[in-house]
């Protein structure tokens, strides 16, 4: 099976449509799929329910797909750092599914290992709760979640060999891996990409049997928030 493409806009050709269900892997700018999105915005398919930890920030990250309104609904655990998805959201426009973090990590997850529901104590007696079913296990109560899967995941890994092993580096590894596996159809785009046998098989996160498509591409990875102060004495 041919994994290698020569870029996101090839890597995604034929798989998208309106309506879809999408994985964006990263944690606040760090680790996502930076090439992927920006082609999908591209790409313009509309009507998208994405699940990701977060929204990007207005302009850069999901926030290129909240900008043409390609997105219709977010299933996420934070969004803080995005004013267009808070105008969006008060205005009707852009509907949200929150989750705890655990709890959105575990669904996808769950979704990745065929897992279609599970019970969990987070959230019980709280909003996340409501409309959800609700059974007591010894003296505590838990709220039932169910998996999440995906018609497509875009994933970032660091580096990743031509039969598409993966590697991330450090915060990278929060909700890629999981994403890897719990899509229909997944396509990764790294920094490097090296032959079969040169990665260890020791330090491989995602074995290549969950990637589909692979693309190296180029990276911005810009800073969420930058705080500075004077230098002392200046």
């Amino acid at each position: 099976m041919r994994k290698l493409y020569p870029d996101a806009r090839s890597a995604l050709e034929g798989l998208t449509f309106d309506g879809m269900t999408v994985m964006s892997g990263g944690f606040g700018l760090c680790g996502i799929p930076e090439n992927l999105i920006a082609a999908l915005r591209d790409s313009g398919v509309k009507g998208l329910t994405v699940i990701s930890n977060n929204a990007g920030v207005d302009g850069f990250g999901l926030g290129q797909l909240l900008e043409t309104k390609q997105i219709a609904k977010m299933i996420s655990s934070y969004v803080g750092e995005n004013k267009e998805f808070e105008r969006q959201y008060l205005a009707g426009e852009l509907e949200l599914e929150f989750n705890p973090q655990g709890t959105l990590a575990e669904r996808i997850r769950a979704g990745g290992a065929g897992i279609p529901a599970f019970f969990t104590a987070t959230g019980v007696g709280t909003l996340v709760a409501e409309g959800k079913e609700v059974r007591s296990f010894g003296e505590r109560e838990y709220v039932m979640e169910t998996g999440l899967v995906a018609d497509l995941s875009i994933v970032k890994a660091w580096k990743a060999d031509e039969a598409g092993n993966l590697i991330y580096r450090k915060t990278a590894r929060n909700f890629n891996p999981m994403m890897a596996t719990a899509g229909k159809v997944c396509v990764v785009e790294v920094e490097e990409i090296v032959p079969v046998g040169a990665l260890d098989s020791d330090h491989i996160h995602t074995p290549g049997i969950y990637v589909d498509r692979l693309i190296q591409g180029s990276f911005e990875k810009r800073i969420e928030q930058r705080t500075v102060r004077a230098r002392e004495g200046v």
